[in-house]
C-alpha cells in the first residue's frame, strides 16, 4: 500500500495518518486518532505525577554548645521531619569569637556523633559537610521501613 492510500484510508475512516518512522524504508505509518492518543499521553503522565512522592530537606540549626534538653526538644522536630519522609539537615552554627570557634572545632564532631547517635535507628547519616565549609551540617534520611 501505498502513502496516498494509507492517506485516503484514514480519512474515509474521519482518522489521522501519523509518521511513526521516516527513516525506515518504507516509511512506517500508523493510522490512529491523533488527538485521543494525546489525551491519554497527558493522562498517563498526570497519573504518574500524582504518585510519585516529593521529598524535601528540612533543615534544623543548633548551636555547637547546645544543652541536653535544648537538643532534645531539637530532635523531637527531627523526628517529626522524619516520620513525614522527608530528609533532614542538621546545621551547626559557627559564628562567634575565636575563642569560641577553637573550642567548637572539638565540639562539633562530638556533637554530630552524639546526635547521630540519638536518632538511632530512625535514620540514616546521608552525608557530612566537607571539613572545609564554614557552616558543618550532617543529612539525615528516613530509615527504611520493613
Amino acid at each position: 500500500m501505498n502513502f496516498s492510500e494509507a492517506l485516503n484510508m484514514a480519512s474515509d475512516a474521519g482518522l489521522d495518518l501519523v509518521e511513526i518512522n521516516a527513516s525506515a524504508s518504507p516509511v512506517l505509518v500508523k493510522i490512529m486518532d491523533y488527538g485521543k492518543y494525546k489525551y491519554e499521553q497527558k493522562k498517563r503522565a498526570n497519573e504518574a505525577r500524582k504518585k510519585q512522592k516529593v521529598i524535601e530537606i528540612k533543615d534544623v540549626w543548633v548551636k555547637p554548645f547546645i544543652e541536653d534538653n535544648d537538643l532534645n526538644i531539637k530532635l523531637k522536630k527531627v523526628f517529626e521531619f522524619l516520620g513525614e519522609g522527608n530528609k533532614v539537615k542538621i546545621s551547626i552554627m559557627t559564628k562567634g569569637s575565636k575563642r569560641v570557634l577553637a573550642r567548637g572545632r572539638d565540639a562539633i564532631p562530638q556533637l554530630f556523633a552524639h546526635i547521630v547517635e540519638m536518632i538511632g535507628d530512625k535514620g540514616v547519616l546521608e552525608s557530612k559537610s566537607k571539613p572545609d565549609e564554614r557552616t558543618k551540617s550532617i543529612l539525615i534520611s528516613p530509615a527504611k521501613q520493613q
